[in-house]
This record gives C-alpha cells, structure tokens and sequence, in this order.
C-alpha cells in the first residue's frame, strides 16, 4: 500500500514540549512517556507512520524498532492508514444474546465496509472494526463511535448512532446499602465541589491527621477483611503492609489503580470512573499516605474513552484545588500526584507485571515472579497494585467504621461487593450488596429471567471463570461458599445464559476472546488458545465435532492451566473445561 506525505508540524509542539519537560529525565523517565506519545500521534494522523516514530524515537531516546514492537503489540496502534475516527462494535457473549451479530451488519451496511475497513470518501473518514470487549455488557448490544459509547443498539437505530445523535448511556446501579457506589448517579462526575458536598475528601483527610498515623490505617483495614476485588483475593491490609515495610523513600514507591478490566462480562470498574472519579482519586491518596508513597498511576484500558476523560479532567482539578501534589492537608511531608496512562487493547495488561511492562513502554509481557510487586514493581520499586473496587472499599471502610463494615456481609466475607449482571435477566448492572446472597437471589433482584424461561447455565467469574448450572442457584456468594461449591468469584461477573441458548457458540466465543488476547511469551497459551478456538470454531460453526475434539480440548485445556505463565493462559480453558464437564453432550466423546 503506498502511504502519503507526512507532515511533522503537528506533532513538533508536542515533541518540543515534551523534551522541556524531560530535559533531566532519566531513560526509564523518558521511555514511560511513549504510550502517551503514541496515543497524541495517532490522534493527529490516525495511524503511525514511520516519519511519526522517527520522530518519537529521537525525542524519547527509545530505539526505533523497540517502539515498532510496541506499536504491534497493542490493537489499537495501526501502523497502516486508519481514520482518525474509528466506529468499533462488540462480540463478547452478552452482545451476542443480545443481538449484536444483526447490529454489525446494519453498522457494515451503513458504512459499506467490513471489519478492518475505512468507509468510502465523501465525507468524514470512519474506520470499523469487530472487536473482543467494550466493557458495557448492561448495555449490550454495545458501540463505540470514536470516543463515544451507545449501548442497547437495535438496527434500527444505526443511523442514528452513526451521525451522533444517540444518546449515551447512563448508569444502571442497583441493590443496596450503597456503602462505595452511593453517589454514582447523584453527583456530577465533572464537579469537585459537588463531590466535597457529598462528603468527598473528609475520610483520607481525617485519615491523615489521625494520630494512629500510617500503621493505624494499615491495621484498621487488616481487620476490615477486605480481599482483592479484581479475582486474586490478596489481603488489602497485607499488600499494604509489605509495600510500606519495603526499602525505598517515598519517592521510590508507587500506588497502581488497575482499571484495565478487559474481561467478557465485567464492568463495574468503568461505572464507578465514569460517574463518580473523584471517589477513586481520594482512594489513591489514601493508599499513598498508608504506604508512604509519592508516585500515583492509573491505567485505564482503551476502550473506556469516557472514563478516561472525565478521569483526567479530575486529575486536574484535584491538583487545582491542592488535592494532589506536595504538602498535602497541612502535612508538609506529604506529597502525592497521580499519572494516567491509557491502554492500547491488551487484555494480557490486567496482570500485574504486563501492566508495570506498558506504563513502562514496553510490549505488556507478564514477568516472571518471584520478585514480588511489594519490593520490585513499577520501574523494580515498591509498588500497591489494587483493582479500583479494591482501592474504593477500603475508602468506605476508613468512612464507616470496621463496625459497619463488619455488619454487612459473612464472618470470612464482611463488607459489600460488587456484581456485574448481564445475559439473561431483565435488569442488567451492576449491584452492590453485602457478602452473602445466593446466586438465586441475585438473578431474583436483576428481576429474573424475561419471558419467565429458565436458567440454563451462569458464567461465574468471567471469561477466566467456570460455568453453573440451575442446580447450583443455591450457592452463596461469598468467599467461603464460592470455595465450597467450588466456584469462582472473580471480579464478580454473572453472566446468564437461558434454556435456549446453544452453547457451543458461547464457547466459541471465550475461546475467541483467548485466541485474540495472548500475549504470546509462553508457548503452551500462545499455541493452545489458537488451537482451542480452531476446534471449537468448527464445532459450534463448521458442521459439528469429530472424533478427538473432546479428547483435545481437555488436553489443551490441562496443558495451559498447569504449564502457562500467567493467569491469562492458566484461566484459558477454565469455562471451556467447566462447560465440557456439566454437559458432554456439547462435544461428546463420539459425535
């Protein structure tokens, strides 16, 4: 394909700007900045040509081919001509129930293009694509057009959508008592004082001038209970407690909101962004003055364009208001910023060490642990890694009160989480209640399932999760009855699946969303995902199983749990394997 011109003179401010800025900044320094480079380049051009990373290169001393490798990492680099504005619709399991197959074609209709494809001349470019994940699975069928969401799509309504004037989407949260989700619909996202008023900021700074100091926090929150709420279950108070204990100075040592959900099912983190950001900011600075940490970083996937907008312009207010800086609430020793980095369509960078690996501008690669995040994190310091439910919980401990806290929820489980409900029931969101309800109850409060059909089978835990059947709407959704009825929690992701429903698509589906987001580094994920969807292509598109596929699926599913690296290959084959052993007939032994 032959590329145009480029013209370097929008990016040169940029550039020069940056080099004032890293004028006496080291290489780790300066190579942190190439996802932010990447991004405000192809903001400009739409894609990144060569003359671009030429550019980047010299002003970031980063080696030319080290940032090609990092631009073909991530999805949403192109290093081929793109539109600057690009309409993506998604193909997770709750868009496909919800009939997202018959808006991608009304979408590929309209455009005149298929996926990968930019619409005609004759106006504004637009690019399309088909992609795993947006995150808004309440509002399936979902959209992206540029940085702008619609969910609950019909075909009817792409035109609409298309010219931009379809309404974006709100907030639907239900359950109760709303102990970290309270001002989610009640307070402008966009307005500090609107969240001062509702009694944002008065917890870390009562916090900070507690005379139980940094060590009275730690200890309050090791007796909340609260576990991480991303899928891992790490004590909060533990995690918190080695980071602080770890050799560094403040200076050295880092707190990391994960906000790169990228998981079929879950959403809750992008709710809580969206609508309520300050809430997040103030969690930070809570974690940093517990720890002793001067360095805030948030990484957001790609795919949550709202988020991160309204999630910057907190930045910047909190810092106006002396929020976020140096010398805060009348401690002079305390300091505190917070950095916000965007994701580029990686799944792989919700682990831990893959996400240091791209704040660090490098391909997301897992690393290999020991060591741990405690002592050798971002840049190899001292860093807290915490999903944003985890870091907002311990908020709302810290407001409350561990009596409070305590009363909700099961002994082992104290507190309340958060549950994304999609698929199959009238009222999908995200629910906040105590530990303890059972998974009948949940579906029974989402209003059931519509048409008064029955349930076939849950997704527990997400994409990474296993599946249920009808027989086990008893369990209770806490810690310890998750492990008695062996079931995942996960990040809180309940996926409902109705007595019409053919699975075998589904699986497809998870062994799509696998097959694309391997980081490929180990072999046993990068092989047997690719593998697992080939076999479950044919069997759910192609005609049927043959003799073997069963026997296949549950070797490569074995390999990759106990051979791959990280989580993403470990997990890649949990729901398939789940699905294969409820119900043998969706790939028998002989078709």
């Amino acid at each position: 394909m032959s590329h145009p011109e480029i013209d370097l003179s929008a990016l040169q401010p940029y550039l020069e700007d940056l080099a004032r800025r890293l004028a006496r900044a080291d290489g780790d320094e300066r190579r942190a900045m190439l996802l932010p480079a990447l991004h405000h380049a192809q903001s400009l051009y739409g894609w990144l040509p060569r003359p671009v990373l030429e550019a980047i290169s010299r002003a970031l001393w980063v080696p030319l081919a080290d940032i090609h490798g990092v631009v073909e990492f991530y999805t949403m680099f192109y290093n081929e001509p793109m539109a600057r504005r690009v309409v993506r619709i998604c193909e997770d399991p709750a868009c496909a129930l919800a009939g997202g197959e018959a808006v991608a074609a009304a979408i590929e209709a309209e455009l005149g293009v298929e996926h990968g494809g930019i619409a005609p001349d004759g106006g504004e470019a637009v690019g399309y694509e088909r992609v795993p994940c947006l995150g808004m699975c309440e509002f399936a069928p979902a959209a992206l057009d540029g940085a702008r969401p619609a969910g609950d799509l019909s075909p009817e309504e792409v035109p609409e959508f298309l010219g931009g004037a379809y309404p974006e989407p709100g907030a639907r949260v239900y359950g109760g008592p709303f102990l970290t989700l309270g001002r989610v619909g009640q307070v402008d996202p966009g307005s500090l004082d609107d969240y001062r008023e509702a009694g944002g900021y008065e917890t870390v700074r009562r916090v900070v001038n507690d005379p139980a100091g940094p060590e009275g926090a730690i200890e309050t929150l090791s007796e909340s209970g609260v576990l991480g709420r991303g899928g891992a279950q790490f004590p909060l108070g533990l995690k918190w407690r080695y980071t602080r204990g770890a050799p560094g100075t403040p200076a050295e040592k880092h707190i990391i909101a994960n906000a790169d959900e990228s998981e079929p099912g879950t959403f809750k983190d992008r709710v809580l962004m969206e609508q309520d950001p300050f809430s997040l900011l103030e969690a930070m600075t809570l974690a940093a003055y517990a720890v002793g940490a001067e360095n805030g970083w948030i990484f957001i996937r790609g795919e949550y364009p709202r988020a991160a907008v309204r999630l910057a312009q907190a930045i910047e207010a909190a810092r106006e208001a002396q929020l976020l800086g140096r010398g805060l609430f009348g401690r002079p020793n305390f300091h505190f910023d917070i950095e916000l980095r965007l994701g580029a369509g990686a799944y792989i960078c919700g682990e831990e060490t893959a996400l240091f690996e791209a704040i660090e501008g490098r391909r997301g690669f897992p690393r290999i642990k020991p060591p741990f995040p405690t002592t050798h994190g971002l840049f190899m310091q001292p860093t807290v890694v915490n999903n944003v439910e985890t870091l907002v919980a311990a908020l709302a401990v810290m407001r409350v009160g561990l009596d409070e806290w305590r009363a909700l929820g099961t002994e082992d489980s104290p507190g309340t989480k958060w549950f994304c409900l999609s698929g199959h029931v009238e009222r999908p969101g995200l629910y906040e209640v105590p530990f303890g309800l059972t998974l009948r109850e949940m579906i029974e409060m989402a209003g059931g399932i519509p048409g008064e059909r029955a349930v076939q089978a849950v997704l527990m835990g997400g994409a990474a999760g296993n599946f249920v059947g009808p027989e086990q709407l008893d369990t209770v959704l806490s810690y310890e009855g998750a492990r008695e009825a062996g079931v995942p929690l996960g990040s809180g992701v309940i996926m409902v699946f109705d007595e019409t429903v053919d699975l075998r698509p589904v699986l497809f589906q998870l062994s799509r969303f696998f097959a694309h987001e391997s980081c490929g580094k180990c072999f046993p994920c990068q092989i047997g995902t690719q593998r697992q969807m080939e076999i479950l292509s044919r069997v759910a598109l192609e005609g049927g199983p043959v003799s073997g596929d069963r026997d296949a699926l549950l070797d490569i599913g074995f390999t990759m749990t106990q051979t791959s690296l990280c989580g993403l290959g470990q997990t890649a084959a949990s729901a398939v394997l789940s699905a294969l052993e409820r119900w043998p007939d969706l790939v028998p032994e002989q078709p």
